[in-house]
């Protein structure tokens, strides 16, 4: 995937009505929480070969499995065909903090590094924040930005 200049705001406009308004909410407490980190939008082929529309917040690097280092989002928001994706990419103690911390978040379905959801009445608003606030803050530390 690769970094996209299309304005972000433009993009959630372009959303279906029927999930417009709760990616725009998400969109809105994740940028708070990391409001000075890069916003940016991801196209392209995801994992599984997949076309997809990320909006990354922040910054981290990993090596992939072919040992290369790439720089990632360190929370990743997108809307899948009947679903709402959320990426959490940073590690705790060897675990994904959405395998780690996921499930505590309402109705969900919780992957190693991913949370997906219908709707924004599925979860807890409040635990969700404070969960990407737990990856901003682990994230930082890792990168000395603490």
């Amino acid at each position: 995937m690769d970094r996209s200049d299309r304005d972000i705001d433009a993009f959630l406009e372009s959303l279906p009505d029927v999930m417009r308004s709760g990616m725009k909410a998400l969109d809105h407490a994740i940028s708070k929480v990391m409001s000075d980190q890069p916003r940016s939008l991801y196209v392209g082929k995801f994992w599984g070969g997949s076309n997809q529309e990320i909006i990354g917040y922040g910054t981290t690097r990993y090596r992939r499995s072919d040992k290369q280092e790439v720089e990632w989002f360190v929370v990743g928001l997108a809307l899948q065909k009947r679903y709402i994706s959320v990426y959490l990419n940073v590690v705790e103690g060897r675990q994904y903090l959405a395998e780690k911390h996921g499930a505590g978040l309402g109705k969900v379905k919780v992957g190693k590094s991913s949370i997906g959801f219908a709707s924004l009445q599925d979860i807890n608003l409040e635990k969700f924040v404070a969960l990407v606030q737990l990856a901003r803050d682990v994230s930082d530390a890792e990168f000395g930005r603490a």
